[in-house]
């Protein structure tokens, strides 16, 4: 996930990171065995504010279903474990909310002027897989600077707007699988490394470990809203 245009609200205990990328941020679909996840796990948490005294518009609430991100100053091991598992999880979450979608439900804006369905999908194989590759170069480099991507732009090309979902749902169940085995063998010292940032600076990997639990919530809460709204 590319950040852009970052602002710092220092708190108590917290600090608040506004990410906006240049462009807002669906395949015939798998199905699942089981129950699968219950409504509970798709539930908005209350919307939260990003500068003192401002309100979330309307925009905002399709923008940000669940809030916008605000980074712990610090994570305990409970905390990490439980952003661990919404890692775990994301392909079978992911799966059940787009889940009997048609073609043309798929490329459906979540919001107007937003990403398809299809596009959020392929979307959440590029950034996480981005995030895996820096956690990798984190755990084996000292704090080596990262290469930023331009989401907006991959999410534009070809394969974002077209491919059936099929291909990006298998790659992340792949990937989650390396990633969360990676994130559960890490040792407190190793949350403690990170990397430079070209666009906000150094990044421990216990932000960018809190960034993409709620990554993987966000853009799931995008889809599951429309097809609430949509009645589908």
């Amino acid at each position: 996930m590319a950040l852009r245009n970052i602002t710092t609200v220092t708190t108590t205990n917290t600090f608040t990171i506004t990410i906006t990328s240049r462009a807002s941020s669906g395949f015939g679909c798998r199905k699942f065995a089981g129950a699968g996840p219950s409504p509970a796990d798709f539930a908005p948490l209350p919307l939260r504010t990003v500068y003192s005294g401002s309100k979330m518009t309307s925009q905002d609430d399709l923008r940000y279903p669940i809030g916008r991100f605000h980074a712990p100053a610090s994570t305990s091991a409970e905390e990490r474990a439980a952003q661990i598992e919404t890692l775990r999880r994301l392909p079978e979450r992911l799966g059940a909310a787009v889940d009997g979608l048609d073609d043309r439900q798929l490329d459906t804006p979540y919001r107007e002027g937003g990403w398809t369905v299809r596009q959020l999908v392929h979307h959440f194989a590029d950034s996480h897989a981005n995030s895996y590759v820096r956690f990798k170069l984190a755990l084996t480099e000292e704090w080596p600077t990262i290469k930023p991507y331009d989401e907006a732009a991959w999410a534009a090309l070809p394969d974002s707007r077209t491919l059936p979902i099929e291909t990006s749902l298998n790659w992340i169940e792949a990937m989650h699988a390396r990633w969360v085995a990676m994130l559960e063998s890490m040792s407190e010292d190793d949350f403690q490394k990170g990397f430079h940032h070209p666009e906000i600076g150094p990044q421990k990997l216990a932000t960018s470990l809190a960034l993409y639990a709620w990554h993987s919530r966000h853009h799931t809460a995008h889809i599951t809203n429309l097809r609430a709204r949509m009645g589908w």
